[in-house]
């Protein structure tokens, strides 16, 4: 076990609560969350990087202890691209590898687009690049069905539904699975229900999803088709590592093809007996793939 300390840090415009582990000397190994967990999702990692790394793994603003602004507007790309650069620049330090999941990789793919100096690698975990995740929203029927849950989140009725019976229905939709594999135990299903029940935490949880705007029309339909976006404006050229889970049934594994578009620098490790929660379900892999990608020297431009 590695010791985790806790501490709150001022980013700017929020205040994040933040879990480190690890030498404060050594290079910083940044984790970002996605929805429903918090910086608890990366508990496991962190143990296993703690020794060569400064493992951070912040609640993204919204979530668990972290501030949670009411305003659906505070959810918008560029308030979390600069919660994530005032942590970097609050953390003392130039760089990070930055290693992100679901809304914590979306929120990534943007900052690596915006603050590609700040960057040493970016690890993405089961998150679609904007660009892909958009193309298959527009053509793929299967992606269009599996994201219909977007609808629900943004809802004005999606509080009361997931909270429900001490957020029973959240609990399945989520972490449920992974729990009946023996993966999670109840000492983990209480600290989830903890942070879902913080006050304004489901609620900053779901504007993540009410501020995006990726546009989900009703299952069986297609919206009309919209240029792709410019794989310049859009691009994202440092080494990336991307880990998919095959198995992820709200990502369809077509949004990692041609990925190299958008990412030239890319590296694709694929799971097959992985789903959405990948860093829980494949801990092996995913260190095994991460330490592979970090000790690889940079593409020539990388």
């Amino acid at each position: 076990m590695v010791e985790i300390t806790h501490r709150r840090v001022n980013v700017g415009e929020v205040t994040l609560h933040v879990a480190e582990a690890g030498d404060l000397a050594k290079p910083v190994m940044l984790f970002l969350h996605g929805f429903p967990e918090f910086w608890y999702a990366w508990k496991g990692m962190m143990g296993r990087f703690a020794a060569d790394y400064r493992c951070v793994a912040p609640d993204l603003r919204g979530f668990g202890e972290s501030d949670a602004p009411a305003e659906v507007d505070a959810y918008r790309a560029k308030h979390v691209v600069g919660d994530i650069k005032g942590l970097i620049e609050a953390l003392g330090v130039a760089k990070v590898i930055l290693v992100a999941h679901d809304w914590g990789g979306a929120a990534a793919w943007l900052f690596a687009m915006s603050f590609p100096q700040m960057i040493e690698r970016l690890i993405i975990l089961n998150s679609p690049h904007p660009a892909t995740f958009q193309r298959e929203l527009m053509r793929n029927p299967d992606q269009i069905r599996a994201s219909q849950y977007f609808r629900l989140f943004r809802s004005p009725e999606a509080e009361a539904k997931l909270s429900a019976n001490d957020f029973d229905w959240l609990w399945r939709f989520s972490m449920k699975p992974v729990y009946e594999k023996g993966i999670l135990n109840d000492a983990d299903k209480a600290a989830y229900l903890e942070a879902w029940g913080r006050p304004g935490a489901l609620t900053g949880g779901l504007n993540w999803y009410r501020a995006s705007p990726i546009d989900v029309v009703p299952a069986g339909t297609l919206p009309a088709e919209k240029p792709l976006l410019d794989p310049e404006k859009y691009a994202v050229t440092l080494p990336v590592l991307v880990i998919w889970g095959l198995g992820d049934t709200a990502l369809v594994p077509g949004l990692i093809e041609g990925l190299e578009i958008w990412v030239p620098n890319l590296t694709i490790e694929r799971v097959q007996h992985a789903t959405h929660w990948i860093a829980h379900e494949a801990p092996d892999e995913v260190e095994a793939a991460i330490r592979r990608f970090l000790a690889r020297e940079p593409a020539s431009g990388g």
